[in-house]
C-alpha cells in the first residue's frame, strides 16, 4: 500500500455533531453537503480558509446530491421533505437556486441522477402508500414531472445513475435488491424496465463501469459485477466478489467510482476502528480483478468515524475524503 499524506483539511466548526454526507466533484473542486443541511463549497488548494459558498438549503434533511454540470458547477440537492432543488454555484447565494420540484405528496427522496445533455433531473424516493417512485424532470420546462414510474421498484429507491453516453438509459437500486435498466424514451411501466439484475440483498450503490458493465454493493458489503451485453445470462453476475469486509479485511465501502478514462475503477474501503481508508483499484483485463499491491492509503483516515466519500482530481494527483467527523481532507503523495 502506498501511503498518502493529509496536506489540508476543514471541520465545519459547531459544537453540534454535524456529518459530511457527500462530495460533489467539480471540475473547480469539491463541494460538500452535511447534516446541518447546508452546501458547500471549497477552493481545493486551500480548503483551511473554509467554503468560499455556503448555502443552506431547505430539504427537512438533506439526504443527496449530484453534479449537474459539473465543469460549471451546477448541482442537484434533495431531501426529507419530498424537494428537489437545482444551483447554480456561479451566481449570488440569493440567486443561486434556479428551479425546485417536489414529488407527489412530499415523499421523501433517497436518491437523485442528472443528466445536462438529456436536461434531465430524476429522484428516487422512500417507499410510502406501497409505492416507490422514479420521477424525471424536464429542468426547461415547468415544476410538473416529464415522467413518473410507481412500478420499477418494490421499495425505497436508494440509486440512481445515468448511463456514461446514453442520457435516455437510467440505472437504478433499490432495497427490494434489485438493479434495473431503463429506457426512458419508454413511458409504458410494463416496458421500461429492458435488464434486470437481482443482486438479492438491498442495495447501497450502483452505477455503469462503461458502456455495457456495472457493479452493485449491497447494504451488507457484497459486490458483484454484471454485463447488459447480449451473450450474458440476463440478470446473472459476470464476477461475485462476495463480502468484501472478508475479502479486504475492512469494515465497509464508501463507494467505487469508475475511472474517467475507463482504466477500471476505484473502490473506497474503510475500517474506522483501525483508522485506516483504503484505495483500491478494480482492473479490467481478460476479467475483472482487485489490485491490492497499488493500493493507496489514507492514513488516520477521520479518526475512528466512517468516511462517508471520496473524490479523486488525478491530474492534480490529490484526494479529497469527508467523514462523520466533519473534517473534508486533502491528501497528496509525498507533501
Amino acid at each position: 500500500m502506498y501511503p498518502l499524506d493529509c496536506i489540508d483539511a476543514f471541520r465545519i466548526p459547531t459544537r453540534e455533531e454535524v456529518y459530511i454526507l457527500d462530495i460533489i466533484p467539480f471540475t473547480s473542486g469539491p463541494a460538500t453537503i452535511s447534516s446541518d443541511q447546508k452546501l458547500s463549497v471549497f477552493n481545493p488548494l486551500s480548503l483551511k480558509t473554509g467554503p468560499t459558498t455556503d448555502l443552506v438549503t431547505n430539504h427537512g434533511n438533506i439526504t443527496c446530491a449530484r453534479a449537474f454540470d459539473a465543469a460549471n458547477s451546477v448541482v442537484c440537492t434533495a431531501g426529507e421533505n419530498g424537494t428537489i432543488s437545482l444551483w447554480d454555484l456561479r451566481q449570488d447565494v440569493r440567486q443561486a437556486q434556479v428551479s425546485r420540484f417536489t414529488t407527489e405528496g412530499q415523499v421523501p427522496v433517497l436518491s437523485v441522477a442528472c443528466s445536462n445533455t438529456g436536461f434531465s433531473v430524476v429522484a428516487g424516493t422512500e417507499l410510502q402508500n406501497h409505492q416507490a417512485s422514479i420521477i424525471i424532470w424536464d429542468v426547461r420546462s415547468t415544476s410538473a414531472p416529464k415522467l413518473h414510474y410507481k412500478e420499477v421498484h418494490s421499495d425505497d429507491v436508494t440509486e440512481l445513475n445515468f448511463h456514461p453516453n446514453d442520457h435516455n438509459i437510467l440505472l437504478s437500486g433499490s432495497t427490494d435488491g434489485l438493479v434495473n435498466i431503463c429506457d426512458t424514451r419508454i413511458t409504458d411501466e410494463d416496458e421500461v424496465v429492458i435488464q434486470t439484475f437481482n443482486h438479492d440483498s438491498s442495495i447501497h450503490h450502483a452505477a455503469f463501469l462503461n458502456d455495457t458493465e456495472l457493479f452493485a454493493i449491497s447494504h451488507d458489503e457484497r459486490l458483484a459485477l454484471y454485463d447488459m451485453s447480449e451473450g450474458y445470462e440476463k440478470g446473472a453476475a459476470t464476477t461475485d466478489f462476495g463480502d468484501m469486509r472478508a475479502v479486504l479485511g475492512c469494515q465497509y465501502i464508501a463507494n467505487i467510482f469508475a475511472k474517467a478514462n475507463g482504466a477500471g475503477a476505484v473502490i473506497g474501503a474503510g475500517a474506522h476502528e483501525q483508522q485506516a481508508f483504503e484505495l483500491i483499484h478494480l482492473t479490467k483485463g481478460d476479467s475483472w480483478a482487485l489490485d491490492r499491491g497499488n493500493s493507496v492509503g489514507l492514513p488516520g483516515a477521520h479518526s475512528e468515524e466512517i468516511v462517508r466519500s471520496f473524490c479523486f482530481y488525478d491530474e492534480a494527483q490529490m484526494v479529497f475524503s469527508a467523514g462523520e467527523d466533519g473534517f473534508i481532507k486533502a491528501w497528496r503523495a509525498n507533501a
